[in-house]
């Protein structure tokens, strides 16, 4: 059994969805908007940026699913069970930031760490009920990987485009890829077609250059 996590011990937490882009998970630790959201967060605790990020790829899927108050459109979950391949991006931070970076994304106060039972797996309440599970990934070097998602079932329907605007962001930093590249791979994301073409998503990739047109 894996021992106590303490505040200060470090984790990776992985990323599959808006927060593959480091400005948007910047306002879980530091506090602030992102950028297209509707919702400005407190931030953790400990306001430290990451000390590293890397790609990942894990197996699985996401589907997009529910609708989100921050970015309007369905949410992104990931699905451990499925098959096929999901891009992560891992950062490594502390159990600390963790607990805090869950707790503003179940709308709780933060300040207090997870409970074991939390981080072995079990459902928590939330307002919304959704991303109540976390998942243990394994570790990396010796630190464990946890994600955050939503155990139950789940009807797929389409992203805002916002939301993918800032996945397909946050694709481009951490994953060596076109434009097109990024597009086919939200579109094998169940949720996202039919509402959204390859060429809707391209644009959206553009928009890294021109971000106001």
């Amino acid at each position: 059994m894996r021992p106590v996590l303490a505040t200060d011990d470090p984790v990776w937490y992985v990323a599959y969805a808006s927060n593959l882009r480091a400005q948007r998970l910047g306002c879980y630790l530091a506090g602030g908007r992102p950028e297209g959201a509707r919702r400005t967060y407190e931030g953790c605790r400990d306001a430290a940026p990451p000390t590293r990020d890397v790609l990942l790829t894990l197996p699985g899927q996401v589907v997009f699913a529910g609708r989100s108050g921050v970015w309007g459109g369905a949410m992104a979950f990931y699905d451990p069970a499925a098959a096929s391949e999901v891009v992560a991006r891992g950062y490594l931070i502390t159990f600390g930031q963790l607990s805090d970076l869950v707790s503003q994304e179940a709308q709780h106060p933060i300040g207090r760490n997870l409970t074991p039972a939390q981080v072995a797996g079990r459902p928590w309440p939330t307002p919304s009920r959704v991303y109540e599970s976390i998942v243990h990934l394994g570790d990396r070097g010796g630190v464990p990987m946890f994600c955050l998602t939503s155990l139950q079932d789940l009807e797929p329907a389409p992203p805002s485009r916002a939301y993918l605007r800032t996945i397909l962001l946050g694709l481009g930093e951490v994953w060596s890829s076109t434009a097109d590249e990024r597009a086919d791979y939200l579109l094998g994301r169940r949720g996202v077609s039919p509402r959204w073409t390859a060429e809707h998503l391209v644009a959206l990739c553009d928009e890294e250059v021109s971000p106001s047109a």
